[in-house]
């Protein structure tokens, strides 16, 4: 009896110890999102997203330009990364486990923990010094280095998680080798690699350093590829180190939201997953 009674109390104590750090795990997120609501949604309104920035002293100006300079600095880096990450997850999956699979993969990894600062000046050494000026393409080849490794571990995760008959019943009935790897095994985890690119776009998103030695920014409209754009961190910052409370205000708004894109492409990654899940 009193064997019972104390594995009961373990029991409840350890979950309850579990509930409480999954609590703790989940609070600082809860937190900045309730402080950026306090402090930005007041400020956010039609002319926040439909206009651009204004100069000191005027009211009235928006995030417009930077709102779009972020979607299509991120698109660009979507465009660069997500297609060589894809394509480097499915060759260490399905044939890196040679050497040179093995160097890839530890580069990967290295890549994956370098700071983004280093990205940056990496892409203003072999871009914007040559290029003689800052770009959106340069900001989106910065990204969509970040987005290779994340992608790549992703993706090699996703298809290794393919059971072999499935490969063995794909090649008995003839197909070859390259066939069986794009047809049948990549479209079988398909919405695990889409939910990994979401992922990682989210992770990328909210990157400063990197753009701030590429796109640099810009405080006008501009969607020239290959001139100084805006984008919503490089705007953010900007606005938060500036000495106008007007300033401040949008700044809190544009932070606000930054994080709300970025929840809602991991809303739309665990939506990809359950529907997955059900039709499964």
């Amino acid at each position: 009896m009193r064997g019972r009674l104390a594995r009961r109390l373990i029991g409840s104590t350890m979950t309850g110890v579990t509930y409480g750090a999954a609590a703790l795990a989940i609070l600082p997120l809860a937190v900045i999102f309730i402080m950026l609501l306090v402090k930005g949604a007041g400020s956010l309104d039609l002319n926040f997203f439909i206009k651009s920035a204004v100069p000191v002293g005027e009211l009235g100006g928006g995030f417009a330009h930077a709102i779009v300079g972020t979607l299509i600095i991120v698109g660009l880096a979507c465009l660069i990364g997500v297609p060589i990450g894809v394509a480097t997850g499915i060759f260490l999956a399905e044939f890196g486990g040679g050497r040179f699979g093995f160097t890839v993969r530890f580069v990967a990894d290295v890549l994956n923990g370098v700071p983004s600062i280093v990205i940056g000046i990496f892409a203003w050494t072999w871009l914007v010094k040559p290029m003689g000026h800052f770009s959106a393409l340069a900001g989106g080849f910065a990204l969509g280095m970040i987005l290779v490794p994340i992608v790549a571990r992703t993706t090699e995760e996703m298809v290794r998680l393919v059971p072999n008959s499935l490969r063995e019943a794909a090649l008995a009935l003839g197909y070859p080798r390259w066939r069986t790897s794009l047809q049948v095994v990549v479209r079988s985890v398909a919405a695990g690699i889409v939910t990994g690119c979401l992922v990682a776009v989210a992770r990328v998103a909210g990157e400063t350093a990197p753009l701030l030695f590429t796109a640099l920014g810009n405080q006008f409209f501009s969607t020239r590829l290959l001139g100084p754009m805006a984008a919503l961190p490089l705007q953010i910052y900007a606005y938060a180190l500036g000495p106008y409370d007007e300033w401040h205000r949008q700044a809190w708004a544009g932070a606000l939201v930054l994080i709300v894109l970025v929840l809602a492409l991991s809303l739309i990654a665990r939506a990809v997953v359950r529907a997955k899940r059900q039709h499964a």
